[in-house]
């Protein structure tokens, strides 16, 4: 099964594909989308759009997996979020792929044991589940590594 994870975001989305089978999970490729800070909302959108399509084509995901999101302070970052992982949820609906949403809590409870876990020892768990010799950078491409593999064992289970 190939998973594409996403970390929304309107500045940077963090993407991370794997493949997951029987012997675990192995990645594939991950990085970012950035779109430039002072670039109207709606044109951001835009290339997120077009960026994830391009994605979604090269990768051909059997399954995505989305963080939800979790605010307790910016209303007005919240609300752009929310519509970059709209963008992200619309998307993969267009290709035909089963949707996965997980808290940040749910991710972090699944990949370490402890459900407030700080990112560094999310991110060490990343590279150790997938072999790798670093941590993924950046911070969010990493932070979809993780929500891919958060679905590879909810799934499992």
């Amino acid at each position: 099964m190939r998973i594409l994870g996403i970390d929304p975001g309107t500045g940077i989305m963090g993407f991370g594909v794997v493949d997951a089978g029987q012997k675990g999970v192995s990645l594939v490729d991950a990085g970012v989308i950035r779109t430039p800070a002072h670039t109207p909302h709606d044109e951001r959108l835009e290339d997120i759009y077009d960026s994830l399509t391009s994605i979604f084509d090269a990768t051909k995901p059997d399954a995505c997996s989305v963080e939800k999101l979790f605010f307790s302070k910016n209303i007005t970052t919240a609300m752009s979020v929310a519509e970059a992982r709209g963008v992200a949820l619309l998307v993969a609906r267009q290709h035909g792929v089963p949707i996965a949403e997980y808290t940040p809590q749910q991710i972090k409870q699944t990949l370490t044991g402890y459900g407030k876990a700080d990112k560094k020892q999310m991110q060490e768990m990343v590279r150790l589940q997938l072999g790798l010799k670093e941590v993924p950078k950046p911070d969010d491409a990493a932070d979809a590594i993780a929500a891919a593999v958060t679905h590879f064992f909810m799934t499992r289970a």
